[in-house]
């Protein structure tokens, strides 16, 4: 049974009467809907949803044109355009058949990783989406510069530079996005530290 002395426990565990024990609980649990609320704001933010948008765009696109340079099941003439793209490329780069990298091997490389990096951004949450949104960024900056080693016109590596721009856009939001709430949260934890030490003063 409980004493008629003891003070009678609320929400978050405040008694009426002010003690010690029950403004740590207090700044517990407001610490915990300050997180609440923060990671509630991170999930509806017009960046959360942005990034979403970008990540599935990109990683369908690359999972596309990966395919495209690994077999000819999608397109026919556009595998057996990428294999005479590569065959330039190769040729341009001497170096490559040196250390035993050719043509068939640079594509499949290449192919493959867009591949991968394509289902991460589709399908793998967290992390591992800015790891392939950066490997897939180094891929397009690899084929321009292959693009502009043999000399193609500008219509013929738009997409690259495009989807390189995407690619920036979309890591910058992403990591704008991180640093962000972690800010607001030790601002709010600083301001909930602040307000108990003024009431541990006063009391």
């Amino acid at each position: 049974m409980q004493r008629r002395d003891e003070p009678r426990r609320h929400f978050c565990g405040s008694p009426r009467s002010p003690s010690p024990w029950w403004m740590f609980a207090g700044k517990q649990c407001r610490f915990r809907s300050v997180q609440w609320e923060a990671r509630r704001r991170k999930m509806a933010s017009p960046r959360t949803v942005t990034i979403v948008a970008l990540s599935f765009a990109l990683g369908l696109f690359f999972v596309f044109m990966g395919t495209i340079k690994l077999t000819p099941r999608l397109s026919k003439d556009a595998y057996s355009e990428m294999k005479r793209a590569y065959k330039s490329y190769a040729k341009a780069l001497p170096g490559l058949k040196k250390i035993g990298i050719s043509s068939v091997l640079l594509r499949k490389i290449i192919g493959s990783l867009e591949v991968g990096c394509g289902v991460v951004l589709t399908l793998v949450p967290g992390r591992p989406k800015d790891v392939a949104n950066f490997l897939l960024l180094l891929v397009m900056l690899a084929v321009l510069f292959f693009h502009q080693l043999v000399g193609d016109p500008l219509k013929r590596y738009a997409h690259a530079l495009v989807f390189g721009i995407l690619l920036t856009c979309r890591l910058l939001i992403a990591r704008q996005s991180d640093d962000r709430p972690e800010r607001e949260d030790s601002r709010e934890e600083q301001h909930i530290n602040d307000q108990e030490k003024n009431k541990v003063k006063q009391s």
